[in-house]
């Protein structure tokens, strides 16, 4: 590392802070500083929504599962887009109608209190271990790069995060996500041009080692549940966007940030429709990472290196100075743009699920006094998660924890559906429906995840059955779950006698 690519880097993070400076003057009420006072136009809201759902494990990821296979993970995000045409003009008005700010007020409206605490725990549940699994991998890229110890710099970018998040509110949040995502996608341009004219033969050569290897495709096309397919990840694709763009509080929290309607649904489209090209361009990294160390006469790899490894090291020993700190300032800037989202969201669902429930007199600048302890908590929390990642290597304890997380939070998308399709459906029947997803998902996680549980390198089964263990592919558990919510909710429904739900909650108040 040269001292200008130090430099680079340092102006980021100092860049970051200083946007929550900036903002922090007009954070006087909790419509600002959650929503943004829902003034912030359309395009900036969705770069914002961009930057959050490119994360630094896209950045990271992509590029390593592309070197090592193919194209079949894009298949995920390209169903998104066909998902929202959909239906993006009906949800994003239904919650901008029915919720004050937390996502899960509309589960309570639809379903009951039981509802809106579950969805609302399961949110906070996996954003603290997304939070952690974020904060692993960007902070043992960026310690590689920069030469320092891994708590250093966990700690160093949690304090830029909580302070960016405490002073600055959304509006910092968006409009540093603005800066973040033009950081990105100059990063990753620059990465591609850098591949393309530095592999031996150029371009044509890139392609042609892609065409010999088939490097871009998105099989195999079997009909196997078993194995990570095209037909997996459509199934897997449909639910993570209905996911994402129907549950997910760190998304449904920019609807109301945007001026109305028109303008949040012109977000929502802007979001979609720049993430997928990007998602495909960290694919294209990973191929062309491919044909550069395949070419004639590359580079030699170090013995035993991992394929999510080779961009990192590609960074670190082929691009020229100045390059290089741009590179790493992006990959830092995607962890922020991430995760400053998660701790306004997060600290969101506080105040709106739980503080104001218990202290139903509170006045708004309690509840943004509230608000702004919780980002501080839930940061020194995700900091403290990410140094467990790091100690136990995302094993043992860590692995367990979340597989628990996993059953406790099954069928989000499953009670979303059910409520947005179905006036017949009742809480009495979703409760049931519950009860059966997370029945499931115990058993389909229990008995297909290893751990090392006892520190010994040695994985194990958490729950062996033998030949009646879970055995299609990990990413149809979500998708069952949801299903089983789905199917389950709405017969059981039938058991109890219940008015319909009002039109307005679900989708044939839009019809």
């Amino acid at each position: 590392m040269h001292w200008i690519d130090y430099l680079i880097v340092i102006i980021s993070i100092v860049a970051a802070i200083g946007m929550g400076v900036y903002f922090a003057h007009r954070q006087k009420d909790t419509s600002t500083y959650f929503a943004g006072g829902g003034k912030i136009p359309a395009w900036a809201v969705g770069m914002s929504i961009f930057a959050t759902l490119i994360s630094s494990v896209t950045f990271l990821a992509y590029p390593g599962a592309a070197y090592e296979g193919n194209w079949i993970l894009l298949v995920q995000g390209l169903m998104v887009p066909i998902v929202l045409v959909a239906l993006i003009g009906i949800i994003v008005p239904l919650f901008r109608k029915v919720i004050r700010l937390s996502t899960y007020e509309y589960f309570e409206r639809r379903f009951g209190l039981f509802a809106r605490l579950y969805s609302s725990l399961a949110f906070t549940l996996g954003h603290f271990s997304k939070a952690g699994t974020v904060f692993f991998l960007v902070s043992m890229a960026l310690a590689t790069f920069l030469g320092i110890d891994i708590y250093t710099v966990v700690l160093v970018l949690g304090i830029t995060i909580i302070i960016l998040t405490l002073l600055g509110g959304m509006e910092a949040i968006v409009w540093m996500d603005v800066v973040q995502g033009a950081l990105l996608i100059g990063g990753g341009v620059i990465c591609v041009a850098i591949l393309l004219f530095s592999t031996q033969g150029g371009p044509g050569e890139v392609f042609a080692i892609a065409s010999e290897y088939n490097k871009i495709d998105v099989g195999p096309y079997d009909w196997s549940l078993t194995e990570l397919t095209f037909l997996v990840m459509v199934l897997n694709g449909i639910f993570y966007a209905l996911q994402k763009y129907g549950t997910d509080q760190t998304i449904v929290q920019r609807y109301l940030a945007a001026r109305n309607d028109r303008e949040a649904k012109k977000a929502a489209y802007i979001g979609v429709l720049m993430s997928v090209p990007i998602w495909a361009m960290f694919m294209f990294i990973g191929t062309c990472l491919f044909a550069f160390y395949h070419a004639q006469g590359a580079p030699v790899l170090p013995d035993g290196i991992k394929a999510d490894e080779v961009f990192p090291y590609f960074i670190a020993h082929e691009l020229p100075v100045g390059i290089r700190g741009l590179i790493i300032a992006a990959l830092a800037a995607a962890a922020i743009s991430s995760l400053d989202a998660d701790l306004n969201c997060l600290s969101a669902i506080a105040v709106q699920d739980y503080y104001v429930r218990f202290k139903k007199n509170a006045t708004d600048r309690q509840q943004l006094r509230f608000g702004k302890w919780m980002v501080v908590v839930c940061g020194a929390g995700a900091v403290g998660v990410a140094c467990l990642y790091i100690s136990w290597g995302g094993e043992g304890v860590l692995g367990a924890l979340f597989a628990l997380y996993a059953i406790f939070s099954a069928g989000i998308v499953g009670i979303f559906m059910l409520g947005l399709f179905s006036r017949r459906a009742n809480k009495q029947g979703l409760y049931i429906g519950i009860a059966a997803a997370v029945l499931f998902t115990a058993y389909a996680v229990l008995t297909s995840t290893k751990v090392d549980i006892h520190g010994t390198g040695v994985k194990e089964t958490l729950l062996d059955l033998g030949d009646w263990n879970f055995s299609h592919h990990k990413y149809m558990l979500g998708v069952y779950s949801h299903i089983i919510v789905l199917v389950v909710g709405y017969l059981a429904s039938f058991l109890f006698k219940t008015p319909p739900a009002p039109k307005e909650l679900t989708i044939y108040g839009k019809i």
